[in-house]
């Protein structure tokens, strides 16, 4: 019964040092200066400083980013046109070459050389029925194109 009493003695002390530790907090408590706002004039000076560069910024940002866009829009149709010019230069060397000239003017004019022959078919070779009428005009010589021309104006008369 002796170990009985000295846990009672220590579960008693034990008791009394909680109390009497609450009793401290609660009296540091009621001493303690009532809890200010957290939002001091420091705190708001700043928030105020923080939302008038956001303001302050938002304009400029959006001309940037625009502003961005276009140089972007800028560079890809300065490419283009470098890519036309590009094009453009080799089309004006092939037309440096005699030969080339000479092709051309075999194909499209029906031009000849001294001494050769030529022969045009009217009406003769492939006829494509899925073209639309006036498409092969590109394919014919010039003078037949002017003849129908000419016909044409005839007929409305």
């Amino acid at each position: 019964m002796g170990a009985d009493r000295e846990r009672f003695s220590t579960a008693t002390r034990l008791k009394a040092l909680g109390e009497q530790a609450a009793a401290r907090v609660y009296r540091a408590q009621a001493r303690r200066a009532p809890r200010r706002s957290r939002l001091t004039g420091r705190a708001a000076l700043l928030a105020l400083v923080v939302c008038s560069l956001v303001v302050a910024l938002a304009y400029p940002m959006r001309q940037w980013v625009s502003q961005r866009s276009e140089i972007a829009e800028q560079q890809r149709e300065a490419e283009q046109a470098r890519r036309a010019v590009e094009k453009l230069r080799d089309e004006k060397a092939r037309w440096q070459d005699p030969a080339y000239v000479e092709r051309q003017a075999r194909e499209h004019l029906h031009f000849l050389k001294p001494g050769e022959t030529g022969y045009t078919v009217v009406g003769g070779g492939s006829y494509d029925s899925s073209r639309p009428r006036g498409q092969g005009m590109a394919d014919r010589a010039w003078y037949s194109n002017l003849w129908e021309g000419v016909d044409r104006v005839d007929s409305r008369d």
